[in-house]
């Protein structure tokens, strides 16, 4: 019977353990998310600054873009 109390008691400390780990890995995804998400506002914020400030090369860039990509998906 002691066997067993040991084993169950090891196996509730690596429970509690990994419980712990989950935990903190949690919380650093979610501080990372956050950070990502302000970042993600900021590009957006300064891309239509940008955009606004330089609409014809905004456009040139996009009309580019457009015709890389129309050109890379005919030849395949």
């Amino acid at each position: 019977m002691d066997t067993l109390n040991k084993a169950s008691n090891y196996a509730h400390e690596t429970y509690d353990k990994l419980a712990g780990v989950a935990s903190s890995t949690a919380e650093t995804f979610a501080d990372k998310r956050e950070e990502l998400m302000d970042a993600e506002k900021k590009l957006m914020k300064n891309s239509r600054r940008h955009v606004r400030d330089n609409p014809m090369t905004a456009m040139g860039i996009a009309a580019s873009v457009g015709f890389l990509l129309g050109s890379l998906l005919r030849s395949r």
